[in-house]
This record gives structure tokens, sequence and C-alpha cells, in this order.
């Protein structure tokens, strides 16, 4: 009988000499926008690359892309049926813009990422979610991951999705087009994408800038930037900036033009947050579409108040808009004061969480010992275009993650 080892679509290989990954850490710190490489002191860039077979990557690309044509279908469908919204735990302001979208129409997409993020699991592939609204990880899934490849001539990097959704923006936006890459003051990670996606387009020929959200105004669909460098109309929008925020920004950006009557392309439309919600499942059976692969790959969601995730440790629960796992709770893994936190939350407001039945994620052996991997598929515009690679000592990815170069190999 084959070993687990025989069997699984993974590879890992011995760390870099120091001297060398050292030379790739600085490059992708100095050239590549990676300016938070460690978690206090702890580094969480991976000496060691993650090898993926062939046949497993080919998998996962058609399965990213059969869950992508699915999801834009099931939010076109949701734009046409504003009373699932509340379902979905939208925010009010966000349904009273959206209500409006059979009037002016949907905001114009420049280019739609998405992230779907799998685990290697005793019955195959399983996903815990999709980032379909700002999803990260395109210096680490692209820079890094070639330079780790350059020290690995029998493997390859999956993609480049960096270079993929750059060139799909700056296509949106024309030859020499203005660019705005909106983020939040303070957010390190968000800041450091937008300045790696703003490096990209400039080397596309594009006018790239980089601000803050309430820097950006929408006046009769179209999009004006205000800042020092530049004031006036934008051919395109990277905007980098979680969409259930939107509602706080000032009354005079007109945020609502992310949403609906949009039209400056963005990157991503505001309608993205439909498919983000993670009580995107409790809408399923309203539907009419069929969702096969959704309902084969992601586990059993349910609203936490028909969920006895209390008790059951086979239960998580995560907020609706859930970033970077910090709201993922699971009883005997979250600690006691983020437990109590979370609880008193969702007894509070139950329509803002879901409730997902567990699965049983596979630790690989590693040089940082058993780890289990997480594997963040993009698709930009539909098609994989590269993996985004984590790992964590226990079943639960969150911000202290490790970031692994993820490479294919025949």
């Amino acid at each position: 009988m084959a070993s687990q080892l025989d069997t699984s679509p993974f590879l890992v290989l011995p760390p870099l000499a120091p001297e060398v990954f050292d030379e790739v850490r600085r490059r992708t710190v100095l050239d590549c926008c990676k300016w938070d490489p460690q978690v206090g002191d702890v580094t969480t860039l991976a000496a060691f690359p993650f090898f993926l077979r062939q046949a497993a990557w080919q998998e996962l690309a058609d399965l990213s892309e059969e869950l992508t044509a699915e999801a834009m279908a099931a939010e076109r469908e949701l734009l046409e049926r504003p009373e699932l919204h509340r379902q979905l735990g939208i925010p009010r302001p966000i349904r009273r813009a959206l209500s409006r979208c059979g009037d002016l129409g949907p905001t114009r997409a420049a280019a739609r990422a998405m992230r779907f993020d799998f685990h290697w699991t005793r019955g195959g592939w399983r996903i815990s979610e999709v980032n379909s609204d700002v999803p990260g990880g395109f210096t680490e899934a692209s820079s890094f991951t070639r330079s780790m490849a350059q020290h690995y001539p029998e493997a390859r990097p999956a993609g480049d999705p960096g270079a993929s959704w750059a060139g799909a923006i700056a296509q949106a936006a024309g030859l020499s087009g203005v660019v705005a890459l909106i983020s939040a003051a303070g957010y390190m990670e968000d800041f450091q994408v937008v300045s790696y996606i703003a490096n990209r387009l400039r080397a596309r020929g594009c006018e790239a800038h980089l601000a803050g959200p309430a820097q950006v105004r929408w006046e009769d669909g179209q999009a004006r930037l205000e800042t020092e460098r530049h004031t006036g109309r934008i051919d395109a929008i990277v905007r980098f900036y979680q969409g259930e925020w939107l509602p706080l920004l000032p009354r005079r950006t007109a945020w609502q033009g992310y949403f609906v009557g949009g039209q400056t392309p963005t990157a991503n439309p505001g309608a993205a947050l439909l498919v983000e919600s993670k009580r995107f499942p409790l809408a399923w059976d309203d539907l009419r579409i069929p969702l096969p692969a959704w309902r084969r790959l992601l586990p059993e969601t349910r609203d936490p108040k028909e969920a006895p995730w209390p008790e059951d440790e086979g239960w998580l629960i995560k907020s609706a808009f859930s970033n970077n796992g910090d709201s993922v709770t699971i009883r005997g893994i979250t600690g006691g004061d983020a437990w109590q936190k979370n609880l008193r939350d969702v007894r509070r407001h139950p329509g803002q969480w879901a409730a997902q039945r567990r699965f049983e994620p596979l630790a690989v052996p590693t040089p940082a010992g058993d780890m289990y991997p997480c594997l963040g598929v993009y698709t930009i515009n539909g098609r994989a275009a590269g993996v985004y690679c984590r790992m964590a000592p226990r079943p639960l990815i969150d911000f202290r993650a490790l970031d692994v170069a993820a490479l294919v190999v025949e």
C-alpha cells in the first residue's frame, strides 16, 4: 500500500544555504516591496521551497477556474436579487447602494482577481474560502517565488499573478493610462501590495499614483483623484481597501461609485463583496444557478444559530468578512481571550458570522517541522495565474504563517 508521502501532491526539499537565502531575502525586501519579512523576531519567508507535482497544479488550476466561473455567475444573479443581500451579512449602506444596480448598472471591472485557499485532506482538496474582494500575497507569490526558482532548475513557478494582474489593469487603463492605487493608512501589508503593483504598472507605461481612499471622488460615474501629484480624472482604480469599509469614507467621496454606476474601471469592483462573504453558502439554495464545484469543495456552512460550534470541536466560526484568518475561531485552538470576545460578538450579531464544518488537513514534514500548508490559487479574469503558499504549525493559517515559494515539478 502506498504511504501518505507517496500519494501526497507535495515535495519539500532542504533549505537554501544561509548566505544564498540572505540574498534572496534582501532582494525581496529592497526590490519587491516586501518590507515586513518577519513577525516579531521570527522570519515569515521560508528558506525552503514547496514543490507541487505538475498533475496536482493542473488539478488546482482547473478547480480554481471552475470555482471562478460559478462565483461570477452567482455574483451576476445576486446583483439582481437584493432581497438576499442581508442574508450575506452585507452592511446596510452597501445594500442600499446595490439596490440601485437595476437602474445604474454595476461598476465596470478593470480586472477580476480572486484567490481560492486550498487545503490537502484525506479526502482530497478542500477550500476554506475565496478572497474575491482584495486578495493579497502578490509579492510573495510572484517575485519571491521567482527568486527561489532560480536556485532549483528542476522546478518552475506556477505563474506570476502580480504580472497577470498588472497586465490586465494596464489593458483596462489604456496606453499611458493614469491609475490610482488606494489602501488604508497604517496597514503595511496593504501598502506593500499597492506599491508592488504600482511598480509593475509603471513598467508597462502607466502613470501610477498611490493614494488614500478619501482622495478618490466619484462624479457622474467618473472617478477623480485629488493629490499633490495628480488632480483630475483617472483611467482605472486598484482598490486595496476592504469593501465593507467603504461606507466609512466621507460622504463627499460618493463611495457608492465603487458598487453601482461607476464608469471608471476598478479592480476589484465593489460587487466582489457578494461572494467574498463567508455567508455566501447560506444563499445557495435560493439561487437559480447550480454551484457544483463550490458544493463539492467548500465544507458545510450554516448560520451560527443553527450549528453546535460552542461545544462541538467539529465546527469553527468566522466573521462574514474575515481577513488573514483574524476572526477564525476554533474550540481548543483559539486562545481564551479571543474565544470569549468572539463568542460574545456572535451572540450579539449572529448575522455577521458563519459557522463552517471543519475538515482535517494533512501536515507535511518540512525543515521547520510538520506544517499545515494552504495553497492560495489566483485567478485573473477567470484564468489560473499562480500560487501563494503559506504554512503553519497548527491547522489555522493567520498573519503568523510562513510564506513559502510554491514551485511546480514534473
